[in-house]
């Protein structure tokens, strides 16, 4: 009778190598995807002072630019290059008279001309948080002069709605 001879296989260098590859490129990957991930809705709070350094104006037809500051409409602004979006209230739109035609667009221009008063006339902060979920390029934000949201200033006046949930009064 022949006896079995147990043979000791060698390991795969070539699989082994190949599996730790693997491994490195998946966990590369979710690294990247991680840094990309939109980050949590931290509020991030810097002061901003009227005279020191940042005097806003309307953005008018300006291309973008790295140090654009003005206001772009009611709830949006360029802040040193970011594009921000007010949250928690909504101005009409001054470029496109949405559904209120020339009305809409005569109240966008008061919105938006109060809103550069406001923050080029008083101290405010500002709170970020995350991005606009119809923009990924918005920053979300909260301004607020004496600690009242502008967007509450606004509202008060009869220029803004509360958003979501508001009427939009001027269609």
């Amino acid at each position: 009778m022949r006896r079995l001879r147990l043979v000791k296989k060698r390991p795969d260098y070539l699989t082994m190598l190949c599996a730790a590859l693997a491994f490195t490129a998946v966990a590369s990957l979710g690294w990247v995807a991680w840094g990309q991930a939109p980050q949590p809705d931290v509020p991030r709070a810097v002061a901003q002072q009227p005279g020191s350094g940042v005097r806003l104006t309307m953005c008018g037809n300006r291309r973008n630019s790295a140090d654009k500051t003005c206001v772009v409409d009611g709830d949006t602004l360029w802040l040193n290059g970011e594009n921000i979006r007010l949250k928690d209230f909504d101005t009409p739109e001054p470029q496109s008279a949405i559904c209120g035609g020339e009305a809409e667009v005569a109240l966008a221009k008061q919105a938006s001309a109060r809103l550069l008063e406001l923050l080029n006339n008083n101290p405010w902060t500002i709170e970020r948080f995350g991005l606009d979920s119809t923009s990924s390029k918005r920053r979300l934000a909260t301004i607020r002069i004496n600690g009242q949201d502008v967007g509450d200033v606004l509202i008060e006046e009869g220029l803004a709605r509360r958003w979501p949930d508001g009427e939009e009064f001027w269609c």
